[in-house]
């Protein structure tokens, strides 16, 4: 336990960590990598690469250290990190090589004069709470997971039932347990772990399930990145009859259960987990559904289809295109073109802001979503969104 003493001193490293935490990380990723190459295939080599998941932890660090004598002050943080490890399959015995990183990245970076002994056995001390805070979590989740109807730990086979594409960026993956026997029905805006071997090195990347829970397949749908090593051999190499080691489902941007107006935002990609919230609450039938889409044009506009089929079957959905530029083939015709616009979620938005909110896209539209819904008036605690890739700040 930390001793008050211990506090003080992680509180009084917070202005270097506010000066020089991102170089920190990034030095503590290069030495864990190196020298335990047995981890790397829990870490996105281009989140690395474009200093994403650096910057993402270097933030959680000192938000940590910020809050270190009132840790309620975190609030969905924890959640927000064991629901990640969890659909990675983090494991306990991995908390000891982080730890030991980040404390040699700490006396290296920082220097003996200001990492001393007391300063480095605080953080010893802070790193193991944390992670037995973690560790726990991550406990109960996997033996809820593995104890529920059609839950499983650790890796279970899947294959490829069907590969449908559904833009000129996007496909989707039907996948159905090889064993035959039934399947975990996760909440929709969950994702999903994925476990693959590409040139003998294996990746794990986590996916948003783009279909409500039925208990007999899974459906993710990935947008080919370019230069992305799992989402280009999704595209390229793997075939209806294929095999993939999927985790179990796992992730908190889920549906909260009442009947305000829902209110989903996506732009790109990020329509795969609103598609399944969506799907979830018009059939329940018990609110009203705003859904807003932004999308580069009509050829990468997908589920182009499946928006119209239910423009026609709901009345209680009010659908919103937009696309940022006109094209030769558009599926939909959009309401609006050009780049997203306070006047359209003016517009669309249910004249009584006491709405729930969900939004999900790159990371600069989801800034410009987050600054319109607050001054539309939809209450900040009532605006969700989630990151595809490591979580940061929202400026």
């Amino acid at each position: 336990m930390l001793t008050p003493a211990q506090r003080d001193i992680i509180k009084a490293t917070v202005p270097l960590l506010e000066v020089g935490g991102e170089a920190l990380i990034t030095h503590f990723y290069q030495l864990m990598l190196d020298t335990h190459p047995e981890v790397r295939p829990l870490f996105n080599q281009a989140h690395q690469a474009n200093g994403s998941q650096p910057r993402a932890l270097a933030n959680g660090v000192l938000m940590y250290a910020r809050n270190i004598d009132r840790l309620e002050n975190l609030g969905d943080l924890a959640s927000q990190i064991i629901n990640k490890h969890v659909a990675l399959q983090i494991l306990p015995e991995h908390y000891p090589i982080v730890g030991s990183c980040l404390l040699q990245a700490i006396r290296e970076v920082l220097g003996a004069e200001v990492a001393t002994d007391e300063v480095i056995a605080a953080w010893a001390q802070a790193y193991q709470q944390l992670a037995d805070i973690l560790i726990e979590g991550e406990r109960n989740a996997y033996d809820a997971i593995a104890a529920a109807p059609g839950g499983w730990r650790g890796a279970r086979q899947f294959t490829v039932l069907r590969k449908v594409v559904e833009s000129a960026e996007i496909t989707s993956f039907y996948l159905v347990p090889s064993d035959h026997q039934p399947v975990i029905k996760h909440e929709a805006g969950q994702y999903i772990g994925v476990r693959l071997m590409i040139d003998g090195n294996e990746i794990r990347r986590n996916y948003s399930l783009s279909e409500q829970a039925n208990g007999v397949f899974y459906r993710i749908s990935v947008k080919r990145e370019k230069g992305g090593v799992a989402s280009n051999f999704l595209h390229d190499h793997v075939k209806e009859g294929s095999t993939l080691d999927l985790f179990p489902p796992s992730g908190n941007f889920t549906l909260h259960h009442h009947t305000k107006p829902l209110v989903l935002i996506s732009g790109g990609v990020g329509i795969t987990p609103t598609l399944a919230m969506a799907a979830q609450a018009l059939e329940s039938g018990e609110r009203p559904v705003t859904f807003i889409h932004y999308a580069r044009n009509g050829q990468v506009h997908a589920f182009a289809e499946v928006l119209s089929d239910w423009q026609k079957r709901y009345q209680l959905l009010d659908a919103h295109v937009v696309y940022a530029e006109r094209g030769e083939r558009e599926p939909y015709k959009p309401d609006a073109v050009g780049f997203p616009a306070v006047d359209h979620l003016k517009e669309w938005l249910p004249a009584n802001r006491d709405v729930d909110a969900y939004f999900l896209g790159p990371k600069p539209f989801m800034a410009f979503i987050k600054r319109a819904l607050n001054d539309l008036g939809v209450p900040e605690g009532q605006a969700h969104y989630e990151f595809f890739g490591p979580a940061e700040a929202l400026a």
